[in-house]
This record gives structure tokens, sequence and C-alpha cells, in this order.
């Protein structure tokens, strides 16, 4: 089904605007675009966007699973490596510490009109074209290094998806329940 949509570049530009502005919505309202919320977070005072993150990836997590399930769509997960991940959380994390915001809740704060959003954009392309310009001297050095493939923990574990799916989700379910009882 969805994958008849390949090679239809206008329908997935106009479907990902779409997608987008709900994002931008549903991150608003849930108040992860406000700094205070942000900042309450990285301070381990308020836990607003770790539910909300929570809650995300249970919902991506059964979405996808489910349509793959169905037939819908095909899943082509991308090769990772510790060299990756390192480097790409180091990124984000001093990103995210500096100004408050990630790459979404940035783009929702300035929906909002928050103008310290601009100074966000403004460093997220800047910092993307450095990488652009850095990527093809660290490609083979830093970023190869740990390569663990494209493994994913069905594989890795050699078990149906909804093996891991199912645990994974109550294992959520249940943390959401905790924090909500700690009052945080």
């Amino acid at each position: 089904m969805l994958t008849k949509l390949h090679g239809k570049t206008v329908i997935q530009l106009i479907l990902g605007f779409i997608f987008g502005l709900f994002f931008g919505l549903f991150l608003q309202k849930g108040g992860v675009t406000k700094y205070d919320v942000i900042i309450g977070q990285l301070l381990l005072k308020d836990f607003t966007v770790l539910k909300v993150m929570i809650s995300a990836m249970l919902t991506g997590m059964i979405g996808i699973y489910a349509m793959k399930a169905f037939g819908w769509v095909k899943l082509h997960p991308k090769p990772g490596s510790a060299g990756m991940s390192i480097l790409g959380g180091l990124m984000f994390g001093a990103g995210f510490a500096t100004l408050g915001y990630c790459p979404g809740t940035m783009a929702g704060a300035l929906g909002n009109g928050y103008l310290d959003a601009v100074a966000g954009i403004a460093g997220m392309l800047i910092g993307a074209g450095i990488f652009a310009a850095l990527f093809p001297g660290i490609r083979r050095s830093i970023l190869s290094k740990g390569d663990f493939g494209d493994i994913t923990l069905p594989r890795l574990f050699r078990v149906n998806e909804w093996w891991v799916i199912i645990p994974l989700g109550v294992l959520c379910v249940l943390l959401l329940k905790w924090i909500e009882s700690r009052g945080l």
C-alpha cells in the first residue's frame, strides 16, 4: 500500500508537510516546545519531555510494526556504529543543553513565535553545514568505528518482532505509570 508512494516525490513532500504540521501541533499541545519545560527535563525536575518521548516511541513502535505486519511498509534499517552514536549524541547533547531545544521542539517553538528558536535554527543549519564539510574526512575514521551494521533487537535475539515489542510496550507503560505516580 504505502510502498506505492516510492518515486512519487510531490505526494511524499505533501504528506511530509502535513505530518510535520501535526507533529509540531502535538509537540506544542504536549507542552514540550516551551524552554522552561525542556530545561526542567534537563534538570530532572519536569519529566514532561520524557513522558512525551516514551509515548511517541511506544506509538511509533507499535504503529510501524503493525503496518509491516499488514504488508503496508517495508523496513530498511540504516547501519550504525559506536562512532556515529557517540559523535551524534555529543553534537545533539551540546546543542540541546546550550539552547534548550532539540530540532523538533525548536521548530515547534519557532511556530509558537519564540524568537530564541531562530538562533537555534541558524545554529542547526550552520552545524549541518560544518558536518557536511567534515563528513568526507570523518566518514572512514570516526564514523566507522565500532560498526554494528543494521541490526535490530528482534534480529539480535533471533525472535519474532512482537516478542520484543510487547515486553518493551509493557515496560514503557509501567515506566509512564511510575513517573506519574511520583508526580514527576
